[in-house]
């Protein structure tokens, strides 16, 4: 699929000069970078939430959270 996008001539300079050296097209190189951005944005997504209830929960595992989560359930 084709896309447009605007980029200064820097930019073009420098994706042609690193296309050249790496003996691949500049459409190559941007879906690299397009890929890394996908990666890395989906990372931070995953750095963010990871260790989000660590402070929260004063449980010593995770049966342990079970248990206390079914506990306050309605006719047990």
């Amino acid at each position: 699929m084709r896309i447009l996008a605007d980029l200064d001539k820097r930019q073009i300079d420098a994706l042609a000069e690193i296309a050249a050296s790496n003996k691949v097209s500049r459409a190559a190189l941007l879906r690299e970078a397009v890929d890394d951005l996908i990666a890395k944005k989906r990372r931070a997504g995953m750095e963010e939430a990871f260790g989000l209830w660590k402070d929260k929960v004063p449980y010593a595992d995770g049966l342990e959270m079970q248990e206390a989560l079914r506990s306050e359930w309605e006719g047990r």
